[in-house]
């Protein structure tokens, strides 16, 4: 979008806040009736990588997934053409929310190690034809906002002097500032991971991921009144959103502290020593003043966690965890005839991802 950097500094902070509320309103609805939903996982991670690999904003990459998880929604499309439907949504976000210099180059794109992988090579005539489809299915509007274009704006009082850690005032307020912002960009990530959180507000999801930060950070009170007036959620809209984050964390810790104790238990067997276990780091904290475990949240035992991107992680790649959600099926519309084959039907196995 047209914003200034750090637009949530500004004198029109506060009307800009408005207007993407507003436009946010009018956000086209996901009815997760995809038939490669199972799939989204899968290129998701593959946005998300592209875009760590040219430093694009988060703002970018979040419109990107977007793009793709709408139009997947509207269109059945082969597992080949969905590559290069990822790259054009990428591409898009980053022409539309980053300077022009930091758009991705078309040969800089297919030296990439992954592109070889994928046996895919783009073309300055397929690209065109994909963003233009991806322009018309979309009316030529790409003006739409995601839980990375709120966070800022919240993180901006996220975390006040007044407020208390474990009960006792803070002694280092902008150790906690740092902490809570990579929290929230931690949980950020896990929302673009999983279909799931389709279902809430954008500004919802990013105000569930800053309650969840303090949550996390043990701050109080946990969802305090000048947090409430600034995004205009109480505690009990963000209950069921940030339940599902905290239920993603708390997986990811147990998985970290499970790969953590393996090693050196192999070390153990290999050297015959005697191996004391620590418990797992997050955010490549130095600083052992948080304490590591999530609060345990009320959730019921059938929800399934969110997995955290597996570049963002210190411990490698996690396993695709799909869901899928049973919607009734409407008749899909076949993609115009523009140099891309359609199938109605497949079945198949995305390729493993050489990350």
């Amino acid at each position: 979008m047209e914003l200034e950097d750090q637009w949530w500094k500004g004198q029109l902070a506060a009307d800009i806040y408005r207007a993407l509320r507003y436009k946010e309103l009018k956000l086209p609805s996901f009815k997760g009736q995809s038939p490669q939903l199972n799939l989204r996982r899968y290129f998701a991670d593959l946005i998300a990588i592209v875009s760590n690999r040219f430093r694009l904003c988060p703002t970018a990459r979040h419109l990107a997934v977007y793009l793709l998880d709408l139009f997947m929604d509207r269109y059945d499309v082969t597992v080949q053409q969905l590559h290069m439907v990822s790259l054009s949504c990428l591409l898009l976000a980053s022409k539309f929310e980053e300077r022009e210099d930091r758009v991705p180059k078309l040969e800089t794109l297919n030296n990439l190690g992954c592109m070889s992988s994928m046996n895919l090579v783009l073309t300055k005539q397929g690209l065109l034809h994909m963003e233009l489809l991806l322009l018309e299915t979309f009316q030529w509007n790409l003006y739409l906002p995601t839980a990375a274009h709120f966070t800022d704006y919240y993180l901006s009082i996220a975390v006040h002097e007044g407020d208390l850690h474990d009960g006792w005032p803070m002694t280092c307020l902008e150790k906690t500032k740092l902490y809570m912002a990579k929290y929230v960009d931690y949980f950020l990530e896990v929302s673009l991971q999983d279909h799931v959180f389709l279902c809430f507000a954008p500004s919802l999801v990013a105000a569930a991921c800053v309650a969840a930060s303090r949550l996390i950070l043990h701050l109080s009170p946990t969802w305090p009144p000048r947090l409430q007036r600034l995004t205009g959620y109480t505690w009990e809209n963000l209950i069921p959103c940030t339940e599902k984050l905290l239920i993603a964390h708390d997986s990811d810790v147990k998985e970290a502290n499970k790969q953590k104790c393996q090693q050196p238990n192999q070390q153990q067997q290999q050297q015959g020593q005697t191996v004391y276990h620590t418990s797992a780091q997050y955010l490549n904290r130095t600083n052992a003043q948080y304490p590591q475990q999530a609060p345990q949240p009320v959730t019921a035992p059938n929800h399934l966690p969110a997995s955290y991107l597996s570049h963002s992680t210190a411990n490698g790649p996690q396993s695709i965890n799909t869901q899928t959600i049973s919607t009734s099926l409407e008749p899909k519309s076949n993609i115009p005839n523009r140099a891309f084959q359609v199938s109605m039907h497949y079945t198949c196995t995305a390729p493993c991802f050489d990350r």
